[in-house]
Formats: structure tokens, sequence, C-alpha cells
């Protein structure tokens, strides 16, 4: 099916123009009858195919070009230091951004998605705009700006992979929803708490309210990919491990702080938080030592 045109100016909005405005400036109500991805019946628009696919990067003005990395977050105890937790809210307000930018690339990308996924993608993508600006607000009353610091490319270094997938908007599912925003079920919490006891209550508001939208985010990929996935029907565990693109993987999906809980409230099954909550990365298992006769 293809998309309606005020979405598809909506996202491409977002793509090609470099600025932090356009790319906070929300949808509206170009998306009414849908929260979440319900099926809820609405409207129908009046389409014309997108005339292009979505560019393989977003435009980005200067100060806020994308780097091949960036440095470690300050620790959770570090936060007493307000230039530390400046870097600390920059660096989440510009996930926030990322994933502004990939919810659209998405959309583009596959105009064709059930209209029940189209609409809790558009949803999401309002979210992060929110988040996005949230953070920006607390980061200008500690005096700084998110140009001020360095971007990484980490999220959008997924695109390739996903792109390439046979899997298509499952690969999507299964890399930002069900990988990189599980991780941050488990960051958000914990930093909510550092700033908290930093001192600086305003900020872990903020991180309270992602981590709460996060949830949602969360459990929207999880029900979708369980719909998108016939084959491993009861299986949340077979249907992650074949969508997501590698080099992301269960054990990228969470933080050192596994929350469990908010995995739960998300309708995570108990398999695939434990899938989850066990999984070692290649650095963890070249690291372990090996038993007698195990294979070097």
């Amino acid at each position: 099916m293809p998309i309606a045109p005020s979405l598809d100016s909506f996202c491409r909005r977002i793509l090609e123009r470099g600025d932090l405005a356009s790319k906070l400036d929300p949808p509206g109500d170009m998306n009414p009858g849908l929260a979440s991805g319900s099926e809820a019946p609405r409207p129908a628009p009046s389409l014309s195919p997108s005339i292009s696919p979505p560019p393989d990067q977003p435009a980005r003005d200067p100060g806020l070009e994308m780097r091949g990395g960036a440095p470690a977050l300050p620790r959770p105890g570090q936060l007493g230091d307000p230039a530390l937790r400046a870097i600390c809210l920059a660096r989440f307000a510009h996930h926030e951004l990322m994933a502004v930018e990939l919810f659209a690339w998405a959309l583009l990308r596959w105009p064709d998605v059930p209209r029940g996924l189209q609409g809790g993608w558009l949803d999401a993508l309002a979210d992060e705009q929110i988040h996005c600006r949230l953070y920006l607000g607390r980061l200008e009353k500690l005096g700084s700006r998110l140009e001020a610091h360095p971007q990484s490319d980490y999220f959008w270094k997924q695109v390739p992979g996903i792109a390439a997938s046979p899997y298509g908007p499952r690969a999507f599912l299964a890399a930002l929803g069900l990988t990189l925003e599980q991780a941050n079920l488990d960051f958000t919490g914990v930093y909510r708490d550092a700033f908290r006891a930093a001192g600086d209550e305003a900020s872990a508001q903020v991180f309270e309210r992602v981590y709460s939208d996060e949830i949602q985010h969360v459990a929207l990929a999880a029900r979708w990919l369980n719909r998108l996935s016939p084959e491993h029907a009861n299986d949340p565990v077979g249907a992650y491990e074949a969508a997501v693109p590698y080099p992301l993987a269960a054990s990228r999906a969470k933080g050192r702080r596994f929350n469990a809980d908010a995995r739960r409230a998300a309708g995570l099954e108990d398999s695939f938080i434990d899938h989850v909550r066990t999984a070692r990365s290649s650095q963890e298992l070249a690291s372990a030592p090996r038993r007698p006769g195990e294979d070097p």
C-alpha cells in the first residue's frame, strides 16, 4: 500500500533537513484514532507512492554531525558534577534524536506494513521527539547545547544490516524495539536514580517519563514481531533470533542492572526475558575460562 502524502512529507522532512526544529516538529493530528499500534479504524487518507526510498543517512546541520564513536558515559556515581550531568543528558538526547530519524526511515522503507504497525511507529516517533526536547531542555538549564557534545553514529550503523535483512520490518522491530529500546529499560532506570541521588530531580523526572514510554515501545515491538512471525508462534526467542540483524544480539538488549519487572510490564514472556538476561557477548565468551577438553 502506498504511503499517505502527508506522512511521506513528514518523514522526509525529518531525514532531509538537518536542523533540530525540523526533526522535532511533531506530527500533529496526522494519526487520528491510532495509539500504540491499535487496530482501531481511521479515515482512509488519499494515497500516493513514495517518490524515492529513504536516505541511508540523515541530514545534519553543523555541530550535529555523527562521528564513529563517543566517550564512555559518566558513571552514575559521578553525576554530582554538573558538567558530567550535561554530557549524560546530551548522550541520551542524541539517542532519542536518532530514534526519531530511524522511525521516519522505517515508515518510508516499508510503506505497506499493517496500518496498526504504521500508526504505532508514528506514535513512537512522536514520543521520541518529546523525549529529545525534554532532555534538551534540561541540557539548556545546565548551560549547554547538544552541538557542544560529540555525536555517536551507533544507532545509524545498524541500518545497513536492517536494510539488507530478508526479514524486512521484522528486522527493524528486533533491532530498535527489542534490542536498543529494551536496553534503555535498564539505562533509563539507572540514570533516573543517579540524577535523583545527585539532587537533580527535574532531570530524574525526564528519565522517568522516558522509562515509562519505553515500556510501551518495547511492547509494540514484541507484539508486532509476534504477529509477523507465524512460523515462530509461541516462540518469542526464535522470532527474535531469526530477525535480529548482526551485529546486534540479545547480549546488547540490556544494561548492567537488569530490570525484569519493566520487561514483564512490556508483555515480554519469561522465556525471552531469561534469554536476554543470560545472553553473553562474544567478548564475554572469549574471555570465559574454558573447561577441560573444551575446544579453543
